[in-house]
């Protein structure tokens, strides 16, 4: 049995694959951004390409999948019939290629940049001789002359003119846009020099060193070939296309749709903008068009589960519920319109959840990702989810995911695994996984430090939930208080008090020696011992040492122990 492969390895010549792309046989899905290289690049190029050098391999994809269907769109310059249809995308080498056939084919300068990143267009030129000196830089020998082909000094003086076809006959300079059809140019140079022989050897032997090097110069080409799956041409992407555009799932989805003229990328923004300016505190800051995308997939996918499961009695054979990339591509159109509003809804319902347990601000949710398998399940629920027994629930199994530190890796399974499982627990079913495998262990404490960890967030916001009390007001913290006294976790004894008396870091810096304090008071602590600084705070607190003594056990601080600076 022969090798399995989606993909063909070759050669092809430059010019043939130029000439594809002026003719619209090759040509770039429309999710590839116009991209313009700038200047230095694209001399080095002309220069590879002179002296036969690699310059890379190009990968394109053979147009003809049924599942696959991009918008097309030409290189930058080039004008195509509309009714043309590509035989090939451009998949990788998009700058290399565009930069060639600009400098090269159209007859017209070529859109680059400058070093300062200005917007420059430029004709490129060969110096005949310099290109000829064994030694020589070839770099040194391509001229890149501006638009009206005329140089100025600081002065904006012309101290050099190449505008006409004599003064390029004159000063030997090549023009690049004539070199796949230099005849005309030769037979005008070798007129111009009374075919002097130095003159007419010299244009040979730059015809033969020079201009046959771009005629057969050849390009490796890796043709995916039309069978290759959607998911696979993502993957491809997210590691070859460095240098310009990354391509997502969410753009490779873009690109399908756009084929029926339905723009994902403006009806994303439009729900994404409504959606986080309904939070003032914009606590979905961090929602991106993955998770987006994601739970719409584990909306649909669980909709087809429960479907199959609703009419056959063969559970193995039940689609699975899923939101890896696979699931994604294969999100239809309808399906998309259908499932994104359910999903908005379920995002909307984890705001208002997560303000509930005391997180204000995307910062400090601990898991961006776990607000993905959240919001699916407040959508299914739909208005269930305001029951008190549910909101319980699902309050037990968000804080297992982030105390049991579940979400940092192999998301998507644990995704996939907990919409399902939450909603049949929901329904008396067992626990979910996530509620089962989660552990935490006393010592994990002495370890956070930071709010890069998901339960060192966590427990910050569990303190506010719990009803911690503002050191200064004794009120409880809410969200207008986090924001107007800028609360946050700082040290109850403070770092320069532990300083002094050889409190060992790992032990003053943990979570323990933290809790949640507002500026001011942080102020009033500054490097104090507690036996100092709590008599300050009551005094401008007005309150008594009684009161003191419960608003720092909502804090679960022993206050015996703080009192007497005993750490």
């Amino acid at each position: 049995m022969g090798a399995i492969t989606t993909f063909d390895s070759t050669k092809e010549a430059l010019l043939d694959m130029l000439r594809s792309i002026q003719d619209g046989k090759s040509q770039l899905p429309d999710f590839q951004r116009g991209w313009v290289w700038d200047n230095e690049h694209i001399v080095s190029l002309l220069a590879s390409i002179s002296q036969s050098y690699p310059i890379g391999a190009v990968m394109m994809l053979q147009t003809g999948n049924a599942d696959i269907k991009f918008k097309p769109r030409p290189v930058e310059g080039v004008s195509v019939n509309p009714l043309v249809l590509p035989e090939r995308f451009i998949l990788d080498g998009q700058q290399r290629l565009t930069s060639l056939i600009q400098s090269i084919c159209l007859g017209k300068p070529a859109e680059t940049k400058d070093i300062r990143g200005n917007k420059i267009h430029r004709w490129y030129y060969l110096d005949i001789p310099k290109t000829l000196q064994p030694n020589g830089d070839r770099e040194d020998a391509i001229l890149a002359l501006p638009e009206d082909r005329k140089v100025r000094n600081f002065r904006g003086e012309v101290i050099s003119d190449y505008s006409t076809s004599e003064k390029e006959y004159s000063a030997n300079l090549f023009p690049l846009s004539q070199i796949y059809d230099c005849s005309d140019w030769r037979q005008g140079y070798n007129k111009f020099w009374n075919y002097n022989p130095e003159n007419v050897r010299l244009f040979d032997s730059f015809e033969k060193e020079i201009i046959k090097r771009f005629e057969q110069y050849q390009v490796p080409l890796i043709l995916l070939r039309k069978e290759t799956p959607k998911e696979a041409v993502c993957q491809v992407f997210e590691k070859v296309n460095t240098g310009g555009v990354s391509l997502t799932v969410f753009e490779l989805l873009t690109a399908t749709y756009a084929v029926d003229d339905f723009s994902l990328r403006d009806d994303w923004s439009l729900k994404r903008n409504n959606l986080v300016g309904k939070n003032k505190d914009k606590i979905l800051d961090g929602f991106d068009s993955t998770s987006y995308l994601q739970t719409i997939t584990l909306l649909s996918t669980t909709n087809k589960r429960n479907k199959y499961l609703a009419n056959e009695t063969n559970k193995n054979d039940a689609p699975a519920v899923s939101c890896k990339r696979k699931e994604i591509l294969q999100l239809s159109m309808g399906e998309y319109k259908y499932w994104s509003g359910e999903a908005i809804k379920g995002f909307e319902k984890t705001a208002k959840f997560l303000h509930s347990q005391k997180i204000f601000s995307a910062r400090d949710i601990p898991y961006q990702t776990q607000i993905t398998p959240l919001a699916a399940i407040f959508a299914l629920l739909g208005d269930r989810a305001e029951n008190d027994g549910v909101k319980n629930k699902l309050s037990r199994w968000f804080w297992s995911g982030i105390l049991g530190e579940l979400y940092g890796g192999a998301i998507e399974t644990r995704f996939a695994r907990d919409v399902p499982e939450v909603l049949a627990w929901l329904d008396g079913g067992p626990d979910p996984i996530t509620i089962v495998d989660a552990n935490f262990s006393p010592v994990r404490l002495y370890t956070l430090r930071t709010r890069n960890s998901a339960a060192y967030k966590g427990i910050h916001a569990l303190l506010l939930r719990d009803g911690c009390l503002d050191f200064r007001t004794g009120d409880p913290i809410d969200m207008q208080m986090y924001y107007d006294n800028n609360v946050d976790m700082h040290h109850i004894f403070p770092q320069d008090w532990c300083k002094a008396n050889k409190i060992e870091l790992n032990q003053y810096d943990c979570i323990i020696n933290k809790t949640s304090i507002d500026a001011k008071t942080n102020r009033i602590i500054s490097g104090n011992a507690p036996s100092k600084y709590l008599p300050h705070i009551q005094n401008v607190g007005g309150f008594d040492d009684g009161r003191m003594d419960q608003i720092l056990r909502s804090h679960m601080i022993a206050p015996k122990f703080l009192r007497s600076d005993d750490f």
